[in-house]
Order: C-alpha cells, then structure tokens, then sequence
C-alpha cells in the first residue's frame, strides 16, 4: 500500500528532522515515529503478520534499526515513510522465517524424543513439549549454543537439514550406530538446556 505524497512544506520539516537526527539529536525522529507508527503497523505490519502482539513485537524492531541505520538514509527528496517501510517488510519476513526454523525444530525434537524416551511420556513429556512450543527463536538458539559441538551438530543435520541418519553419520565421519546413539544424547541434552533456560 502506497503512503501519500507529503506536501513540499511537509517534506521539508522532515528532511531538516532527519538531519538533525543523523547530527546527533536522535530526538528529532520522535515526530517522525509519531507519524508513521500507525501506517506502519496498520498498513504495512498487521497484513503481513495477521497478529497484533506479532505486529508490535516487530513495529519496535523497526524503529530500533531505523535508529541503529539512520547514518545510512539517504534523503532523495521523498518521504523517510519508504525507507521505513522496507526495514518494516524485512523484518517481517524475517519474523516468519525465524518461527518457521523454530516451530520446525520444536516439533521435531518433540516427536524425537517421544520416539527415544518412551519412559518420559505422560504429563512430564506433555510439560516439555508445551514449553518448547512457546519457545523463541532466541531461546533455542541460546540452548543449542550451550551444547557441544559434537551434539549441536548432529542436531543441526538431522533436525534442521533433514537428512538421512545415513548421511549425517558419514559427515560426521561416525558411523550410523553411533550417530543415533550421540544423536539422543544430543536430544536429551539439549532439552535439559532448554529447560534450564526455563529457570
């Protein structure tokens, strides 16, 4: 959705907001943020996210990399609302493509683990899996960077790469035996980071 032209009085307050902004006086873009959360959110943000808690998680991390990026605006005599508008897009794809990872490696620990630890299922597996569903992509990432390098890499071909126990053996340079065998101890240990994050 395309923002309206700006009247050249109106382009002008905004270059001089922008100028004083990338000088130093970062206050300068509060105006600026104050006119164009809304489009941002309402027009560009919530048709792409369709979440509103989603949607605002999002808007802040636009406008926080509009700050941390502002030496790199350009002024090309149009309205800043383009260049936000880009960042807004970015994030947002780059919102699904981190839950997709996320959700994708949720589920497959999960069914893993089910499927390697029979003793654990009942209320305490049901316990588990609900947390890592409600996990972030922060919070997975910050568990496997806790693992060693051995298990973080077994989870990495086997979970995220989706490949064969065959293949993820022989890059490992293992064979398939013990693969499955350093696999769910992988498993297993990446869950008890997981939880612990929890704490």
């Amino acid at each position: 959705m395309a923002h309206a032209p700006l009247p050249a009085s109106d382009l002008e307050e905004e270059r001089l907001l922008v100028e004083s902004a990338k000088a130093g006086n970062l206050d300068a873009m509060r105006p600026i943020f104050e006119k164009y959360t809304r489009p941002l959110y309402s027009a560009v943000l919530m048709p792409k996210l369709g979440d509103p808690s989603a949607a605002e998680e999002v808007l802040r991390d636009t406008l926080a990399t509009a700050i941390q990026k502002l030496d790199k605006f350009t002024w090309t005599g149009t309205s800043i609302f383009a260049w936000l508008r880009t960042i807004a897009v970015n994030k947002a794809y780059d919102y699904h493509r981190r839950n997709a990872r996320s959700r994708k490696l949720i589920e497959a620990v999960t069914l893993e683990t089910q499927a390697s630890a029979q003793h654990s299922q009942g209320a305490d597996a049901a316990l588990i899996a609900e947390q890592e569903r409600q996990a972030s992509q922060a919070r997975i990432s910050e568990a496997l960077e806790h693992l060693n390098e051995r298990y973080k890499r077994a989870i990495v071909l086997r979970l995220m790469e989706e490949l064969p126990r065959e293949e993820c053996a022989s890059k490992m340079d293992i064979s398939v035996a013990t693969f499955d065998v350093v696999f769910h101890r992988a498993v297993r240990a990446f869950r008890k980071q997981f939880g612990e994050r929890e704490q």
